[in-house]
Parts: structure tokens; sequence; C-alpha cells
């Protein structure tokens, strides 16, 4: 239920705080004063689209914050959509700005959407107009299945479930709507290219090694030309070149390399660029041998780089995974095929299997609401008869669907004659905003112990009624409030006087400024309220003696 309402620089309302109270909780004031601002204000903190027009004139910004405290059958219900109560209560709050607007539940920031899911199953307003939901076929099913309870809840669920489940069998079959001659088509393509990739066999980094092997063939002329060159340089019996002078040098050091330690260590340097010098030129010279221009080798490493590049751009895949992934895919794809007959069979069953299921869960549901159609029936005869309509006919009646679909296979039509001698006939033919208003309050009283949700609002329901059915509306409420939170705007004092919380809000005006003030009304308070609701400007002794009365009734 709602603990608290905060309001600050929405509209009238420069700030306002309310304590609500479980049972009936009553707001009146003058006409014009602001009561649908507090609705309009906390539809707004629910997520209903608001702009900055309710930003009250010289504020940046508007602030609404409701407190709930929670059940702890909606503590789990909110944990599934990942919100943990604090304390057994969550604050929501909204502050609208010019453009945008910041939601948060418990101090931490989440779209509106959020806002939405959670707080439907916290709170129900039923506004001025919301009773024209009732003329719904759609409005009308959903009664009945409330009426059932948790088990017409349950079956709800499992009917939605067993339609999924229908739905995706039945796109599996319709996905293989494939004749004989195109799958035959398609198992010789795969089986050519499956046939194309095992000849292939490219091997994952074959493709590097070519290129690079490649780069090398390419180049042997250039190669070769070169290694000829340093070979001439360096070989040891070429007469000039670097072998033949440092080998010429050594033997002219010899005879004098050990009249001191300086020549002997220059006699050993030149050995040693001697030994360099012929292993060098014997690498080039095995280096020229193998470098030899092979235009064959050229030839086939070049052929084999364009089939895989070929192979690549074909199946769009990198070299790499031709054989790793690309082959795996086309033989899965060929198997398949190849048991296609077998699945198809398959799908069939778990299709007939699928709407088997549905349908035995769909005449479950329908029959669950064929005995709450009986039991509204019953009941909403009496509970208008208490509404003050003097005579009236009520059938609740099923249809069949024009299609089956995830609420079952139902349409529901309500008939209701209000007059003696009037034919059943639909809602909408017969019934007037105030009977349609009169009617869902029925309802919602034959739901208040089936309903979960803990706080409901009703934005002046009394419209255009007086009198002994006023009073009969009143006690309508009162019943009701006795299972959830029940918080009202009314002008009638039949109504107001069985507020458990009543609560006042007046208009005021000076230098150009108007404001909405909100008060919660002791109990003299509230006596004087009815007093100004039954009419009477001045406190007389008679008035109050009247509003007393109505009190104690």
């Amino acid at each position: 239920m709602i603990i608290n309402l905060h309001v600050r620089n929405f509209a009238l309302i420069e700030e306002a705080e309310i304590d609500f109270t479980p049972g009936l909780n009553v707001l009146t004031g003058e006409t014009g004063a602001g009561k649908s601002i507090l609705i309009d204000a906390v539809s707004s903190v629910l997520g209903l689209r608001t702009g900055a027009e309710v930003i009250r004139r010289g504020a940046d910004h508007a602030y609404v914050e409701i407190v709930f405290g929670l059940t702890p059958a909606e503590e789990d219900r909110l944990k599934l959509l990942n919100i943990e109560a604090e304390y057994g209560c969550i604050i929501i709050s909204r502050k609208i700005l010019p453009g945008r607007s910041i939601f948060r539940i418990n101090d931490e920031t989440v779209t509106s959407q959020t806002v939405r899911r959670v707080t439907e199953q916290l709170l129900d307003i039923h506004g001025q107009h919301e009773h024209q939901s009732l003329l719904k076929s759609s409005r009308q099913r959903e009664i009945l299945d409330e009426l059932s309870g948790a088990a017409g809840k349950t079956l709800r669920q499992d009917v939605r479930e067993a339609y999924d489940e229908m739905t995706a069998a039945r796109k599996t079959l319709e996905a293989m709507d494939l004749s004989p001659e195109s799958r035959s088509r398609r198992m010789d393509q795969l089986a050519y290219e499956i046939r194309e990739l095992e000849e292939a066999g490219v091997r994952p980094g074959e493709e590097a090694e070519i290129k690079a092997a490649y780069r090398t063939a390419s180049q042997s002329e250039k190669i070769c030309a070169a290694l000829s060159e340093a070979s001439r340089w360096l070989g040891s019996n070429s007469a000039g070149s670097a072998g033949d002078s440092v080998s010429r040098a050594v033997r002219a050091l010899r005879p004098v390399a050990g009249l001191s330690e300086r020549l002997s260590a220059l006699q050993e340097q030149l050995s040693t660029l001697e030994g360099l010098l012929n292993d060098a030129a014997f690498d080039t010279g095995s280096l020229l041998e193998e470098s030899a221009y092979d235009g064959a080798e050229v030839d086939r490493l070049e052929k084999r780089l364009d089939l895989i590049g070929r192979l690549c751009s074909k199946y769009r895949m990198p070299a790499d995974e031709l054989s790793s992934r690309m082959l795996g895919l086309l033989r899965a794809e060929y198997d398949d095929l190849a048991a296609f007959e077998e699945r198809y069979v398959e799908a069939e069953t778990a299709l007939k299997q699928a709407e088997a299921s549905y349908q035995e869960q769909a005449q479950a549901l329908h029959q669950l609401r064929e005995e709450s159609a009986r039991r509204l029936e019953e009941q909403i005869v009496r509970e208008l008869s208490e509404l003050n309509f003097l005579s009236v006919r009520f059938e609740a009646r099923l249809t069949p669907a024009e299609r089956p679909g995830p609420e079952g296979i139902d349409n529901a039509e309500y008939l209701i004659s209000l007059n003696p001698g009037q034919l059943l006939q639909p809602l909408a033919k017969v019934a007037s905003g105030g009977e349609l208003s009169r009617i869902m309050l029925g309802i919602k009283t034959i739901l208040a112990d089936k309903d979960e949700i803990g706080t409901v609002i009703f934005d002046e329901i009394d419209a255009g009624i007086s009198g002994r059915t006023a009073q009969m509306v009143g006690r309508k409420l009162k019943e009701i409030s006795r299972y959830r939170q029940v918080i009202l705007i009314t002008h009638l004092p039949q109504i107001a006087a069985l507020a458990d919380t009543h609560i006042g809000i007046e208009k005021s005006a000076d230098e150009n400024v108007t404001r909405t003030a909100v008060r919660v009304l002791d109990e003299e308070g509230s006596l004087q309220e009815l007093v100004r609701l039954m009419g009477g400007d001045k406190l007389s002794d008679s008035l109050y003696r009247a509003a007393r009365e109505l009190r104690k009734l």
C-alpha cells in the first residue's frame, strides 16, 4: 500500500506530503482545488507520459515521490523483477525536467518501463473514464479469469506456454517447406562443394607458407645473380678474390710470425679471417646451388595461391577455416537434408502434440471461464441490486475466438438488462457512463478478495450519482477497503463520511500566485468538510448534527 506521497512544484501544488493509512482514504475539496492534480502526480510517478507543462510556474523542475509498504507476497513478486525491498518498503520517485524525466527506485536510476512493470504489481488507478475498458471483450474475459483466482492464473500461464510451444513447432515445420526437387538440387550442390574442399585439402597456415615460398621462388633469378657475384669475390681459388688476397697475406707473415707477440697476433687474426672467408664462400656456393630458378615450382605455387584465394572468396571464409569449419558446416547441412524425411515426420508429430496440448489447456481454461461466468452472473446481480439497480438481468457469454491465441479460445461478452421487459443487450448499447461506473464497482467488489493489487485509486467514481445510490456506492467502497487500501476523490458527503483517513484539499491565491494545500483532517475538520459537502456555507447546528449522524451511519 501507499505509505507516503510527497509532491513538489507539480502544477498548483508548491509542496504537499500525505501519509496514507490502510482502509479507505478519501480526498475532498472545492471544485478546481486540485484533487485530480494529486492523482495526476501519482500517475506521473507510475511511469505515465507527463510533459514539462506540469512544472509549477517559476520552478525548474517538478518532483513526485511515493513510499510503498509491501506485503511478503509483493516483495516476492518484485524480486522477480530484480527489485529488492528495504525494510519492507520501496521508494519510487520522478524528477520532471523540461524535455526529460529521471525515475528512481530506492535511489537507483531506472527506466519508465521498469517503473511501470513494478507499479502495476502494486497499484491500480480507476480514473473517471476507466470504466470504458469494461466495454472491451478482452477486459471482460480478464475479469472472468481474475474471478477464478489462483487456479485461473496458473491455467492462463499454462495456455500461454502451450501456445508458444505450438507456435514454435509450427514455425519449425514451415521452415522445412522444401520440395523433393529443391532438396535434391541442394544435396548435389553440397556434395560437389564438400568434394571440392576435400580435394583442395587446405591446411591451417598453408596460405602463409606458400606466400613466403612464392616470394622467394619468384625472385630466384635475382638471388642467383647476387650470389654468383658474391661467390666470385669470395672464392678462395679466384685470383684477386678476397679469399685469395687473405691467403697470400697469411703466407707472407708465416716466416716472421714467431719473432714478436704482435706479429703472432696479427698472423692469428689473418688466419681466423681466412677461415671465415672460406666458410662464407662455401655457404654462398651452397645457396647458389639451392636457388637455381625453377619455373615449374613458381607456376605450381602460383596456381595453389589462386585456388586458395578462389575458395576463400567463394565461401567467404579465411583460408585457415576452409577445412576446419566450412567443410564441417557443409557436411552437417548435407546430413541434415539426407535425414529430411525423418526430421519432417518428427516436426509434424511435434506440432500435433503441441496443438493437442494447447487444446487441452485451452479447453480446461474455457471450462473454468464458464464456471466463473455463471458465478459472476449470480454475484453481479446481487451487487448491482445493492447499488440501486432496481431490476437487473446479466449474462456473461463466451463465444469462440476467431483464431486460437495466447489467451485461449474464447471471446467474452457481457449482456445486461437494467429495466423490466428489456432484452439482454451488450453493455455498450445499454449502460450509461454512470451506470458503467457502478457496474465496474460491483465487479471490483466481487474481485476484492481475489485481486493481488494492494492499492486501488478511484478518481470520482461517484460522478452522476446521489442520494441512496451514493450511500450504496460508499458501502461498496468501504467493503473493498477491507481487503486493500482504497484512495478516492469524491464530492459526496455520503461517501466522504466513511473515510478512515479524510484528506482535505484547498486552493488559495495571493499576489497572483495560486497554491493548493493538502492536509489530513482530524475528526472536527472532517465534520466541517462534510458540512461543506452537504451545501452549508456556515457551520449551523443542524448541518453539524447531520454530519455527525452521517459519520455514525
